[in-house]
């Protein structure tokens, strides 16, 4: 009788903060590809820091048996990818770092990268097209060339299991056609686990896998029983808090809230926005769209003042010529913004409302002291997005789905005149991806609310979209 690879009895991590609510039963056998689905916080990522002996069990709760007497060490024989959307795990020590051409020093290049990787796949480079970026630093790579560098060096060695949490976040629909299409190769050589957030995120050549709850791993069932739990799900109706406390600015003047004239960005010979025009005002709703790499992030990076070349460039924001003596504070007051770069950097022990209440003065953590008044708006806005049971928990210790939401709160706590959704809605589970949506067009019903959004699935655009721009890669 064939050996699992993995086998889990009772198994209970050794660490009590990464324990899951029940203990754990679960086989994989080679070739026995799984997805891991669920609602946020149910328990995914403390699954497979169990299964990959990120966090060790208790007693011998893991058990691995490996087809080969090859001596290799756990870490060889299960490889994990957390993809962090851009900088494709180097951090930086600012979310606007990425735009900063001076830094760029402290980013390797791709080919630094690769060139450090003992068991490097020169073929698999070249089939992922990494090949052509060897000397681009990491931090100017799309979302879709890093998942390919991540692919490549977590495959490098030859790992019998590769574990992927969410794959596809942060890909145009070309760029998770071509990562469907290396995972399904790769899928005849290892055996893949993949975390997922959606039902179009599980790759149609996983015939099953287990769904977590509540702490609580189910038994494998088929993918299309999964998604069936997920939709037999209640739509919740979503409300805007009845009583937002607006935070003490003044509203921008006039009607024009962005303009760009002619703007060009280039980094070195790279050309990112050419000769782009763009006009936004108040009370406009505007979809923002793009292949990877188009320069979607680049020009909200101009919007949000994160830019220092928007200096060098004829943009006016709420009415002042960029430039002009304007603080990057006075730009930001009047914008609600959350971004994969935000997510990516923003790393703070705090409770999840104070990370709502830093939303307030558009600090990274909470500087100032915060209100009575302005508590109680954080908190109603969480229970709007339905995440008042996380307020007093430390937002280290979330699911990156429940950061992402509680960064999408954060945005909207000082009642902005703009809003700026960057991706808003990665990872999140089907119930809070709806839900936040609505919220969003409720938000957007009242008067002089302006919106700009971005996003790869069209079915997550909001009804109160009204303008569209498209950028296309130069």
């Amino acid at each position: 009788m064939q050996q699992p690879l993995i086998r889990i009895v009772n198994g209970i991590a050794r660490h009590p903060d990464f324990r899951l609510a029940h203990p754990v039963q679960f086989c994989l056998y080679a070739g026995e590809h799984t997805v891991v689905y669920g609602p946020n916080g149910g328990g995914k990522t403390l699954f497979a820091a169990l299964m990959t002996g990120a966090q060790p069990a208790l007693g011998l709760g893991v058990q691995y048996h490996w087809p080969d007497s090859a001596d290799k060490r756990l870490h060889e024989r299960i490889r994990s990818i957390s993809f962090r959307d851009v900088y494709g795990g180097n951090e930086p020590a600012y979310y606007q770092q990425r735009w900063n051409r001076f830094d760029e020093q402290e980013f390797p290049t791709v080919g630094e990268v690769l060139a450090k990787m003992p068991y490097a796949h020169a073929e698999l480079c070249r089939e992922l097209g990494m090949d052509e970026h060897a000397g681009k630093p990491v931090n100017l790579l799309s979302s879709g060339e890093l998942r390919r560098l991540q692919l490549v060096q977590a495959l490098g060695g030859s790992p019998d299991v590769l574990v992927i949490d969410n794959p596809y976040i942060g890909l145009d629909a070309a760029a998770r056609e071509m990562l469907t299409s290396v995972l399904e190769t790769l899928s005849h050589q290892l055996t893949l686990v993949v975390l997922a957030s959606r039902a179009q995120d599980i790759p149609h050549f996983i015939p099953s896998g287990v769904w977590v709850e509540d702490g609580l791993v189910g038994p494998r069932i088929p993918t299309q029983e999964l998604t069936k739990r997920e939709e037999a799900e209640p739509v919740v109706a979503a409300a805007l808090p009845a009583a937002a406390v607006e935070v003490d600015h003044e509203e921008p003047a006039g009607g024009e809230l962005i303009g760009f004239d002619h703007i060009t960005v280039r980094y070195g010979q790279r050309t990112i926005l050419d000769n782009l025009s763009w006009q936004v005002n108040r009370g406009e709703h505007w979809a923002l769209t793009g292949e990877n790499g188009a320069g979607k992030s680049t020009l909200l990076s101009l919007v949000c003042a994160d830019n220092p070349q928007a200096y060098a460039c004829n943009i006016t924001l709420f009415g002042h010529r960029r430039g002009r003596g304007e603080s990057i504070w006075d730009i930001k007051r009047h914008i609600g913004y959350v971004s994969p770069e935000m997510f990516s950097t923003y790393r703070k022990s705090l409770p999840a409302i104070d990370i709502v209440a830093s939303g307030l003065h558009d600090t990274i953590g909470l500087y100032r002291r915060v209100s009575e008044a302005e508590r109680a708006a954080c908190a109603e806005w969480m229970s709007a997005f339905g995440a008042s049971h996380l307020a007093g928990r430390n937002y280290l210790q979330l699911s990156s789905g429940e950061q992402r939401l509680i960064l999408l709160v954060r945005a909207f706590v000082k009642h902005p005149a703009l809003l700026i959704l960057d991706e808003p809605f990665h990872g999140l589970d089907a119930r809070s991806r709806e839900r936040a949506r609505r919220l969003i067009d409720a938000y957007m019903a009242q008067p002089d609310k302006t919106l700009v959004m971005v996003t790869h699935y069209p079915e997550e655009l909001p009804h109160s979209i009204d303008h569209h721009l498209h950028l296309t890669k130069h």
